[in-house]
């Protein structure tokens, strides 16, 4: 059939061939002369569509011009080089060397060093601020609609594609860090004519990068006005030229193959097990260690509820409980939580008739709060300052101690009073109390009073509180009673709320005299007792510690006896208790002697007693107090809160790992979260300057596991620590400490050295953990990870935690 048709279309086209063939002749030559005209034009055309395309070649081109020209990027980030901590750029990472440019020279001069990290002379970096002042101008001008794209950084990492075309990018940056560093330096020469060839290729860039934008201009003028800031708001223009490389273009079969490569690599260098213990999913390295327990000697003190860390950290990640959910957030998760996330009822069993906790359907409900405050815990709190008003909660009174919390209701609400609550309980019998309150978004920490002092500093809480915390304050000599005198500022309270107060049983009424008589002793006054509380049922005691030594010299008794001299209060980490009380101090000068400023004020305000100092970062400590604390609310302001892709909003328990004055949590002051600051036993103690501040925080030593259960925080911060902690411990067991206080779908951002961050994020791509963001400069980076939900499938035996 298809013969016969194509021979009659030949048939009925035989007289018309020759003409027919004329005219297709004509055709092809009109054709030919076209694709021809389209050919010449694509050629003219080519050197700005791959610009605007993400062509390969011409970002090859480009970044010879890179090598020999140094980017926007660099001259914005390094445009205000006044520096706030200029002595020490190895310290912190470029930005936080950066200073204000409004500070005064005269606030630059003469600047020491930061005392426990390797010192960086700053000669150069200096004579560099003179000879780039009008590159900075230049370069601000030009650049300044190129910045505006941070925004996008965090959508466009939820493309696949784009991950992996970043990631090659973020690695070339990273290879070619020394070559930067070298051309930064060359710009220190102050070549004229090598200036401005560099400001004419910065705005000739900028003006491509802005056809690009996606972002409003407003926001690119704001990111351009922080070009101080180097992590990564003074990064912008760099981490564009990646985002405009990915848009609208296919990865290349070399980048797939070499990320692939490196995955793979990953994956066999670090091979991650699952824990397999007696506690399970909640699992704390430190309070586990059941074999440690079994040899103590005694447990009458409650040693076996204290630290028994393992000598070797386990690098096993903990299992997530079956049928784990997001948390609730902030402030619903107060009231609720869901039931597998904490899947236990026990406590449910015996407190429920106390309105501790309950099981309603799949969530399990805190509908009081307390033994003491069965109707609610405000009623109670409101209670408190009526009876006692000095305490004015919020304003004189901010941070707070509270003794065996329980699920932490009391610390719950006091966010209502402006106050913030280091709430503490032991991991014990009331199975999982901790673990409640973290997952209610409370602050708490599993902790015992036993034998040694707890990882506070001496005079730093406003109150301390104790609503039948079940402690035997008067028995021998008032050991644990006189740890909390250690603990609570001169002039603060002791509010304990127990049955020896209100109820006339024989016992009651011993343990009652008991602690009158140890209490005159030490020079507490007694403010008040108050009656039983019409809706509660309880009555509240309310003890007051002495601004001054007199009483103390004044006893006829020497009973309890005064501490040596040579007995520092400060001294918290793993130090015996001792049954004595430290001279509160009486000069002007000397913290403890005055009270702190009422809250907020405190927290902007350096310290009194800081007056006389040299601080962490070289300078008069009140300088440097005051530049730290100007630094972080530019990156944080400037940086982490736009330009990181997270929802802060759904941000509540978070952690700075290395706090120093607290600089990262009095920034996000605004937010409602709470930050728990967390001074390495090996830095420098600033933890009294975080208290006087009004915020909280603790000791602790990194190569060892923290008093937290898994799952415990949104989000972690760490700067400048990992590449100190790798000199001494085991980098792979501190990332699995990591993954552990650290809930699925929570964030960590990393500040260190590049050499770090490399092999930090190689580490948690192995553990599927997914990059959000990484960028360096001059040697130093910046991460920000994302948690996920991935569990490895070969298991590891704890034989230490196994009952």
């Amino acid at each position: 059939m298809a013969l016969g048709k194509y021979s009659r279309v030949d048939n009925n086209n035989n007289n018309n061939r020759k003409s027919s063939s004329s005219y297709c002749s004509t055709v092809t030559i009109v054709i030919f002369v076209g694709l021809c005209l389209v050919g010449i034009w694509m050629l003219t055309s080519s050197s700005v569509v791959p610009v605007q395309t993400g062509n390969g070649s011409a970002e090859e081109k480009k970044n010879q011009v890179e090598d020999q020209v140094t980017p926007v990027s660099s001259d914005t980030n390094d445009s205000s080089n006044t520096s706030d901590f200029e002595d020490n750029r190895g310290d912190l990472p470029d930005d936080a060397t950066k200073g204000d440019a409004n500070l005064s020279l005269a606030e630059n001069d003469g600047k020491g060093s930061l005392n426990t990290q390797e010192n960086l002379d700053n000669t150069e970096e200096t004579k560099m601020d003179e000879s780039k002042k009008d590159d900075e101008q230049s370069a601000s001008e030009g650049g300044e609609k190129s910045d505006d794209n941070s925004g996008g950084q965090g959508d466009s990492l939820e493309n696949s594609e784009d991950k992996k075309s970043e990631e090659n990018n973020e690695k070339s940056d990273l290879d070619n860090g020394d070559k930067k560093q070298d051309e930064s330096s060359s710009e220190n020469n102050g070549d004229q004519a090598d200036n401005q060839i560099e400001e004419k290729v910065d705005q000739n860039d900028n003006k491509e990068l802005e056809k690009s934008s996606d972002e409003p201009k407003d926001d690119g003028q704001l990111k351009n006005q922080s070009s101080n800031e180097v992590f990564p708001s003074g990064a912008q223009s760099e981490l564009l030229n990646e985002t405009v490389t990915q848009t609208g273009s296919f990865s290349t079969q070399a980048t797939e193959s070499k990320i692939e490569k490196e995955t793979q690599l990953s994956s066999k260098k670090y091979s991650w097990k699952l824990c397999n213990s007696t506690a399970g999913p909640d699992y704390i390295p430190c309070l586990d260690n059941l074999e440690a327990i079994r040899h103590l000697p005694s447990t009458k003190h409650y040693e076996h509820r204290e630290r028994h860390c393992p000598e070797e950290p386990p690098t096993c990640l903990v299992p997530l409980p079956e049928g784990y959910k997001r948390p609730i957030e902030w402030p619903k998760s107060r009231e609720k939580i869901w039931y597998y996330n904490v899947p236990h009822t026990k406590l449910a069993q015996i407190k429920g008739h106390q309105n501790w906790v309950k099981v309603t359907g799949e969530y399990l409900t805190f509908p009081g709060g307390g033994t003491q405050f069965k109707h609610g815990a405000l009623h109670y709190i409101d209670f408190i300052e009526e009876s006692v008003p000095d305490v004015a909660w919020g304003k004189r009174s901010r941070v707070v101690l509270d003794v065996g919390c329980g699920v932490a209701s009391f610390g719950g609400f006091l966010f209502d009073r402006s106050v913030v609550a280091m709430s503490f309980a032991p991991k014990d019998e009331h199975e999982a109390q901790v673990q409640f309150a973290l997952e209610r978004g409370i602050p708490a920490v599993s902790a015992v009073m036993g034998t040694k002092r707890l990882p506070y500093p001496g005079r730093v809480f406003d109150i301390v509180h104790c609503a039948r915390c079940r402690v035997p304050w008067h028995i021998e000599g008032g050991k644990l009673l006189l740890e909390l005198n250690r603990v609570l500022r001169p002039g603060g309270f002791f509010l304990w709320s127990a049955t020896p107060i209100y109820q006339d049983k024989t016992e009651d009424v011993e343990i009652w005299e008991a602690m009158v008589e140890l209490t005159k002793s030490m020079c507490w006054e007694l403010v008040n007792k108050t009656s039983k509380d019409a809706v509660n049922g309880v009555a509240v005691a309310a003890f007051r510690k002495p601004t001054s030594n007199d009483c103390y010299e004044q006893r006829s008794k020497q009973e309890p006896p005064v501490c040596l001299e040579s007995d520092d209060p400060n001294a918290a980490w793993n130090v015996p208790l001792q049954t004595c009380m430290h001279k509160v101090p009486v000069d002007a000068s000397e913290r403890g002697s005055q009270w702190p400023d009422r809250w907020p004020e405190r927290l902007e305000k350096a310290p009194y007693w800081l007056s006389s100092q040299v601080g962490v970062y070289g300078k008069a400590a009140p300088e440097d107090f005051a530049a730290d604390n100007e630094h972080w609310k530019r990156v944080v302001t400037k940086s982490y809160l736009n330009g990181m892709g997270i929802s802060w909003s759904s941000v509540r328990n978070v952690m700075d790992m290395n706090a120093v004055y607290g600089g990262f949590a009095a920034a996000l002051k605004d937010l409602s979260l709470w930050v728990m600051n967390v001074v390495p036993i090996d830095s420098p103690d600033t933890l009294p300057i975080i208290y006087e501040r009004g915020l909280f925080g603790m000791y602790h030593d990194w190569c060892e596991s923290f008093s937290t259960y898994p799952r415990s925080y949104d989000l972690l911060h760490a700067d400048h620590l990992f590449s100190k902690l790798n000199k001494r411990c085991n980098l792979v067991a501190i990332v699995a400490e990591v993954d552990r206080i650290l809930r699925p779908e929570g964030k960590l951002i990393v500040r260190d050295n590049v050499e770090t961050i490399n092999e930090l994020e190689n580490m948690l791509k192995s553990m599927q953990w997914e990059v959000r963001m990484t960028y360096s400069k001059d040697k130093e980076g910046l991460l920000c990870v994302q948690k996920s939900m991935w569990r490895p499938k070969e298991v590891e035996t704890i034989k230490y935690a196994i009952a």
